[in-house]
């Protein structure tokens, strides 16, 4: 059950998702942060200004950056910067999502980051989401349609994708860089492959069998492992939903 946390202005335009995903970023630092604690950072749109309220209000937050991206943004505004050699147990987590379904499984991963992004949120006594409404569906892939990020080993990439179509059908893709020639390669020097898969079912199962494929490093599946999503709405109001354990 979705619980509202207030109304607000509806924003129109390709900067209203950013607004809300701000405002549900916001909440959560007022809710979750400031009390010392070790909290893992990710490296979703609204981050930057979670990062100024963080400085300014000189709230008590040791970070740990899941990329290389989210690493420069906490040395850019001067907050405590730490690792999990440090920090091996953090306190919180908080990123975004590509796609959450129903029961707050997750597909993530559309920005690279996957494998970083899940060892921080498994150290995590609490993973928080935000995101707006636009990425809540009933089922992984009803709205987001690039697929399930995998990394991959190179000299894998191929008998990877051959024993993913042979065992679950759909289309993998080896995703192509934009800004330079050849594949994406990420921060730990792999390739990513995008699973378009067809119907799925029991992510777990699923999500087990294709870690088990040599050379898969880890995939987009966030399955059981999130706390709350904050949900930033079309009227500006903020929900959240909580993970109800068996």
């Amino acid at each position: 059950m979705w619980q509202r946390l207030g109304p607000g202005t509806l924003w129109r335009g390709s900067r209203g998702g950013v607004e809300l995903r701000r405002r549900s970023t916001l909440e959560v630092e007022r809710k979750h942060g400031g009390g010392g604690e070790a909290a893992g950072r990710g490296r979703g749109g609204a981050q930057p200004r979670a990062a100024k309220r963080v400085r300014n209000e000189h709230l008590k937050v040791v970070c740990v950056p899941s990329s290389f991206q989210a690493r420069q943004l906490i040395l850019q505004h001067d907050l405590p910067l730490s690792d999990l050699d440090r920090h091996p147990e953090l306190d919180l987590a908080i990123d975004g999502a590509d796609e959450v379904d129903c029961d707050l499984n997750l597909i993530k991963g559309g920005g690279g980051c996957l494998t970083q992004e899940k060892i921080i949120a498994s150290c995590a006594k609490k993973l928080i989401v935000i995101a707006d409404y636009r990425k809540d569906s009933k089922h992984l892939g009803e709205k987001w349609k690039k697929g399930v990020p995998i990394e991959v080993i190179p000299m894998a990439c191929m008998p990877v994708r051959r024993k993913i179509v042979a065992k679950y059908g759909g289309n993998v893709e080896l995703r192509m860089a934009v800004s330079k020639a050849g594949p994406v390669v990420t921060d730990n020097g792999n390739f990513i492959l995008d699973w378009k898969f067809d119907n799925v079912s029991n992510w777990k199962d699923v999500n087990v069998d294709i870690k088990m494929i040599p050379g898969v490093v880890e995939t987009g599946l966030f399955i059981n492992m999130v706390d709350r999503v904050y949900f930033g709405l079309r009227d500006g109001s903020i929900c959240f939903r909580d993970r109800h354990l068996p």
